[in-house]
């Protein structure tokens, strides 16, 4: 009877070490600084990118573009992207072509909707400011027109921007809209 009982008391302690893995709790380092990003990551003075080109076969047209032009109702405004794994996978999806996203408000501080397919994740506690451009659960695009403190992926900072008003208007006010992203030529 007791060699009954010891395998699966056995088995779930062995599922409950792995569960108890510490490698899985540690959060990942900030990869980039978005310029004119507000950020709060616990850890004064750190910052930078680690990160080397580890893809020396991509196309280095794609690789230098570092600005991302977003058209909405037939007008269109530019944002610079950050330096990361998640920006890095965009713009190779953006080279093979444009991408439409339908973004909905949320929260009365951002619009957010689903790319259809899934980032790099490097999420970091972060408090947003208008004009913020983040992956969320990488797999969602979220734009911000408010403030927000969540772990988000940087994405991009909306050029020129620097008020809830400013980010609304270019968002066409409140309400669903239809996004499309590309690579700036």
């Amino acid at each position: 009877m007791k060699k009954v009982l010891l395998f699966p008391f056995l088995f779930f302690a062995c599922m409950a070490l792995s569960a108890c893995n510490p490698s899985d709790d540690t959060p990942s380092a900030p990869e980039a600084n978005i310029p004119g990003q507000s950020e709060n990551t616990g850890d004064a003075g750190e910052s930078g990118n680690n990160e080397e080109n580890e893809n020396p076969d991509n196309d280095d047209t794609i690789m230098e573009n570092n600005t991302l032009t977003l058209t909405l109702n037939g007008r269109s405004f530019t944002a610079t992207l950050a330096d990361n794994s998640a920006t890095e996978a965009l713009k190779e999806r953006l080279a093979q072509g444009t991408l439409e996203v339908r973004l909905e408000d949320y929260g009365d501080m951002e619009k957010v909707g689903s790319l259809g397919f899934s980032l790099p994740r490097t999420d970091r506690q972060t408090t947003t400011v208008p004009g913020d451009i983040m992956l969320y659960q990488g797999s969602s695009l979220v734009i911000f027109y408010g403030s927000n403190s969540w772990a988000y992926t940087p994405l991009a900072k909306v050029d020129g921007v620097s008020t809830r008003e400013e980010m609304l208007e270019l968002l066409g006010g409140e309400g669903t809209v239809i996004l499309t992203l590309s690579l700036a030529e």
